[in-house]
């Protein structure tokens, strides 16, 4: 067990998954502050339900992943901009809300088994991966007309950009997904079955509730088949064309406390 600063947020951290954060709220600053000074990490713990800032916060998942700070640069006003990378899961079996200005949490870490042989969880690590890859490729865009996007209140009216700027826009997006390609394919490559499991729980889209549940999964074998039942799931959703909003990480990953 150990004591561990907690930041709440309306986002879930996996291990291995870059999270840059914009901090502005004073408690947010010193408990950043210290870890910096002390070269210790923080946690990262889903809020459930209610506020990410002002005085309170709301119901907290049991499970999150340490932040370890990489970079961070300082405005002169006292507000940071901060790039994290997930560690080690961990379990909340106690919170303190009095002895600092953040929360402080008792936690478990939690180990990392295979729930198998090896051998299976590489095999499994692959066939999931190459499904993964194939789901990056479904969501390129084509000539055909756009597909209806699964955006609750989404505004179909705005009408085209204009032409100068939609090609710029489509040239963009299209460099942003071969990167992603890319870096998908690399990592994948690597074969580390547990790494693949937390790398496309970080990725696949998916709401906050399935994607903390995947976080608490147990053990990889088990995480890696029920990501293969979501990415089953967006394969026939995308057959049908009803795309997701498109991977942007950059845009996904910036946060404010």
């Amino acid at each position: 067990m150990r004591e561990l600063p907690l930041f709440p947020l309306h986002s879930v951290l996996c291990p291995g998954i870059a999270l840059p954060l914009h901090i502005f709220e004073p408690r947010y600053r010193e408990m950043v502050g210290h870890c910096m000074e002390t070269g210790s990490p923080f946690g990262v713990v889903l809020i459930r339900e209610g506020r990410e800032v002002g005085p309170t916060v709301g119901h907290l998942a049991d499970v999150g992943t340490t932040a370890a700070i990489r970079q961070a640069g300082r405005y002169p006003d006292g507000r940071l901009d901060i790039v994290t990378v997930g560690e080690q899961r961990f379990r909340i079996l106690t919170v303190d809300t009095t002895s600092a200005p953040y929360l402080v949490g008792t936690v478990e870490e939690l180990d990392e088994p295979l729930g198998g042989p090896k051998a299976d969880a590489d095999e499994l690590a692959v066939a999931v991966g190459r499904r993964f890859i194939a789901y990056l490729e479904q969501l390129q865009p084509t000539e055909a007309a756009p597909a209806t996007p699964r955006v609750a209140g989404a505004d179909a009216a705005a009408g085209p950009l204009p032409e100068a700027d939609t090609d710029d826009a489509l040239a963009d997006d299209q460099q942003r997904r071969d990167q992603l390609l890319a870096s998908a394919r690399r990592l994948i490559a690597e074969g580390d079955a547990t790494g693949i499991s937390y790398l496309l729980t970080g990725l696949v889209q998916l709401d906050l509730a399935a994607r903390q549940d995947l976080l608490e999964v147990p053990d990889t074998i088990a995480r890696l088949h029920r990501l293969e039942g979501h990415l089953a799931r967006e394969h026939h959703l995308l057959t049908r064309h009803l795309r997701p909003m498109a991977l942007d990480l950059e845009t996904l990953a910036l946060r404010n406390n």
